[in-house]
């Protein structure tokens, strides 16, 4: 990946977002009252669960649709999950687990240098859009992955997309495009 020496980039993900469905309708009353850790919001008619391992949020619908956030991985995201619905079975519901999906993965990663975002931008417009006035990164567009990084000056780039898999290739796709741009060390 990288042309000047053999370091790899450390790509961590902060946050895996999955949904499943219960197949069943939760009475968030009867959640509220009987489960921990459970915070109830009537006037958005969802009930948000917290577990500690893993460390998801849950957000939760009486439709039985179910949204968990905060997992690292795509595996800890399904262990979540599937903690949460034996719960809700302890809690006396007829829940099947069903139709998990991964929906978007946030990745952190640090390049080892800084970039010159008005040059970065110049090359790849219009995939590249920079408004330094409304936020102070490029924000870059891969259509075909359904990836988005944004670049920060300082070689700090976010990177968002529908797998973990998606962003590894966005990164590694961004990269030499980056190295390009790079600002000169003092």
């Amino acid at each position: 990946m990288d042309s000047s020496n053999d370091d790899a980039l450390d790509i961590i993900i902060t946050n895996v977002v999955a949904t499943f469905r219960t197949r069943c309708h939760l009475n968030l009353r009867t959640i509220a009252l009987e489960g921990t850790n459970v915070i109830y919001k009537p006037e958005v008619g969802k009930v948000l669960m917290k577990l500690r391992k893993p460390k998801i949020t849950a957000s939760i619908w009486s439709s039985g649709k179910i949204i968990c956030t905060g997992a690292t991985s795509e595996d800890e995201a399904k262990l979540g999950a599937r903690r949460l619905a034996r719960v809700l079975q302890k809690l006396g519901f007829k829940v099947r687990f069903s139709a998990f999906k991964v929906v978007n993965v946030l990745a952190v990663c640090s390049m080892p240098f800084a970039i010159r975002l008005i040059d970065f931008t110049k090359k790849n417009r219009p995939i590249a859009s920079y408004e330094p006035e409304l936020h102070p990164a490029v924000t870059y567009r891969i259509k075909h992955l359904k990836a988005t990084i944004q670049v920060f000056s300082t070689g700090s780039i976010t990177v968002t997309g529908p797998n973990v898999q998606n962003v590894a290739t966005a990164v590694e796709q961004v990269y030499p495009l980056l190295f390009e741009c790079q600002k000169p060390r003092n």
